[in-house]
């Protein structure tokens, strides 16, 4: 069944993935998706409502009657299909992300790639991961959660996609997919993966929809025991609230304010330009983006006249070109939303090295906004404390090592940060005491083994690899008298 239509430039995506079928929308709300670069209309999308979302919740739980009970050799035969499917879309789903996000094609691709390989990252960690422990008359095993929701976000959709469904098949789990309805042509495209891979029917559904809409029926329906979720803070807090209605178990991967510690003995030449890539990630719309920039007193001045030559190379523009380094913002609601804050931090003090208010030259049609680095920041202003989610960082100065840790984790995020410095050991040293859920020395590395989740209010739980599998497992032990 052909779930994409073109009508002329404007594509219409009328359908949900439930049961191992595509399926018309009972919701009719209609909504534009705008084309970032330029706000033009690309495709429309019906969404779903609660309707959608309950068949979809029952197709789930029909069958994990029988996919729970699966041995670990066939669920690694489903995440290898799974891979396969997605493997063979890498450049289809990169082409929908640069179009309908805004995302730069150097960022765009790895991401993609990085979701694909977490299926065989939840692979390999399932067979690490022991099912059955036991000593004397005990026995423990792990048991799937049951059904999941899985609520993604807009800023990495794809990449979010894999990881959960990874996670939540490697389980024993079935699912009920809520992707952000912004990225609505990367979610068609997985699910054309998803349904290419012959999934069990029921074992993933798919309903595109709002998050006060689907999301609020996952959340609330007694039928689904777990949520996991990447998106913002606030929305975090209403799962956990609603959730604890129904006992959900809850996976929350929510908002960051990265601190990049550069030590006084860093190499300049390369810890400058490794910051502000980490600063300007996914043109700083990443939860992970080192937007704190802490820097030694001693060595303001040259960071600063270094970091006016580095933002040469952080061109904004056409997001299809490899050259481009920074993109667009998702919509016009997140541009106004950057710009209040360029104007805020200015209001607070903070003195303007690069960018500032407006639109890039040129590029007066999209959300662009200027790449904006802001110095003389004290850690007590806005620009400091929230989150912006945009390309806007801000340096401020140590007087003392202790100083710069104190600094660093003074926010109420805690799920990424970096330490750059020449001093490896000292450098390990001051990654130990940073209260962060993952720590990079020396530039921004990943490890699809390595767990990945938030201290504070960045979050609950953890994902990747077999940390991500576990957060879908409930222990049971069973013992004879």
């Amino acid at each position: 069944m052909k779930t994409v239509a073109d009508k002329g430039a404007i594509k219409t995506i009328t359908t949900h993935y439930i049961d191992g079928a595509f399926v018309e929308s009972r919701g009719q709300e209609v909504m534009d998706i705008i084309r970032p670069t330029d706000g033009q209309v690309i495709a429309r999308v019906t969404l779903g409502d609660e309707e959608d979302t309950r068949r979809a919740i029952g197709a789930a739980r029909r069958a994990f009657a029988t996919f729970g009970r699966t041995t670990k050799e066939e669920r690694a035969s489903t995440l290898g299909r799974l891979h396969q499917a997605v493997t063979a879309r890498i450049d289809d789903l990169t082409a929908a992300m640069v179009e309908e996000y805004g995302g730069v094609v150097q960022f765009a691709r790895p991401i993609v790639e990085t979701g694909v390989n977490a299926f065989l990252a939840a692979e390999k960690g399932l067979h690490e991961l022991p099912m059955t422990e036991s000593w004397g008359k005990t026995t423990v095993t792990l048991e799937p959660v049951g059904v999941a929701g899985l609520i993604t976000a807009w800023n990495a959709n794809a990449l979010f996609i894999c990881l959960k469904l990874a996670s939540a098949v490697a389980a024993g789990c079935t699912v009920v997919l809520k992707p952000s309805e912004l990225s609505s042509l990367q979610t068609q495209v997985m699910i054309e993966c998803v349904n290419a891979a012959k999934l069990p029917k029921g074992v993933c559904n798919v309903v595109i929809g709002r998050g006060d809409v689907v999301g609020a029926e996952l959340v609330r329906n007694p039928d689904v025991d777990k949520i996991s979720f990447t998106g913002s803070v606030g929305v975090g807090e209403q799962i956990m609230r609603d959730g604890a209605a129904t006992m959900k178990r809850v996976t929350l991967e929510l908002g960051g304010k990265s601190p990049t510690i550069l030590l006084d003995d860093a190499a300049l030449d390369q810890a400058i330009p490794a910051a502000l890539l980490m600063a300007f990630l996914n043109s700083g719309q990443a939860c992970a983006a080192g937007t704190r920039l802490l820097v030694p007193n001693g060595r303001l001045d040259d960071i600063k006249r270094r970091i006016r030559d580095a933002m040469r190379a952080f061109t904004v523009g056409d997001p299809a070109d490899p050259k481009t380094a920074i993109g667009p913002m998702v919509s016009q609601k997140q541009y106004e939303r950057v710009q209040s804050y360029i104007r805020k931090g200015v209001e607070e003090g903070a003195e303007v090295l690069a960018g500032g208010e407006g639109h890039p030259d040129g590029l007066e049609a999209g959300y662009f906004v200027k790449p904006t680095v802001f110095v003389n920041v004290k850690n007590d202003m806005t620009i400091a404390q929230e989150e912006i989610f945009g390309p806007v960082l801000c340096v401020i100065a140590y007087d003392s090592e202790e100083e710069a840790i104190r600094i660093a984790n003074d926010s109420k995020y805690g799920l990424h940060a970096a330490v750059l410095g020449a001093d490896l050991p000292r450098a390990r040293r001051v990654a130990s005491q940073i209260r962060s859920g993952r720590v990079v020395i020396n530039g921004m590395t990943d490890d699809p083994q390595a767990p990945w989740g938030g201290f504070k209010y960045s979050g609950v739980g953890r994902e990747y690899g077999r940390y991500g599998i576990e957060a879908f497992l409930e222990t049971r032990a069973i013992l004879e008298s």
